[in-house]
């Protein structure tokens, strides 16, 4: 060490400060009375995790959209797909998969609305009808391969935006 990074160890030292590595400096202060964020030097609040709950939200409401398709499509037209219910990873006829994806798609949609709403509910049926998703469609992957893997990878978007941003949008 150096004689001059020595002298300015001792003066923090006597001063009480430690030395802030320069790619930490100016993003977080914590607050010593009530131990909240703060992000005054970058001009962001902590007010600002509504816009990742919206993203979430939509991507929720997307996804039941999706399933709703899927389901109204099974159920009323089951010709429209590329294999015979009997091809399915899972022998069951074209109408019970459509009933599957038509409940997970409705409770995709109310759980959408719950997370607006900062519900925990909605977090947690969000991040449940979205896995549940993901392994319905995997297993529907030979009537309409396309259209299962874009439902795959939409619900796994979901899961990870509700995961990062679902409790910034909770009520007090």
């Amino acid at each position: 060490m150096s004689e001059t990074s020595q002298a300015r160890s001792r003066a923090q030292e006597a001063a009480g400060t430690e030395h802030v590595p320069p790619q930490t400096r100016g993003r977080m202060d914590e607050a010593s009375t009530t131990g909240e964020r703060s992000y005054a030097r970058e001009g962001r609040s902590d007010m600002g995790g509504m816009g990742g709950i919206a993203f979430a939200s939509t991507l929720l409401f997307l996804a039941g959209a999706y399933q709703i398709i899927v389901g109204l499509t099974a159920i009323l037209n089951s010709d429209f797909y590329v294999v015979t219910a009997s091809g399915l990873a899972v022998n069951v006829n074209y109408a019970a998969w459509g009933w599957v994806h038509l409940a997970l798609g409705v409770i995709a949609v109310a759980a959408g609305f719950g997370l607006l709403t900062g519900q925990t509910w909605a977090r947690v049926t969000g991040i449940a009808m979205a896995a549940l998703s993901a392994i319905v469609s995997l297993a529907f992957i030979p009537a309409y391969p396309l259209w299962a893997l874009v439902v795959i990878a939409l619900d796994i978007v979901v899961i990870y935006a509700i995961a990062v941003h679902g409790k910034r949008g909770e009520t007090v």
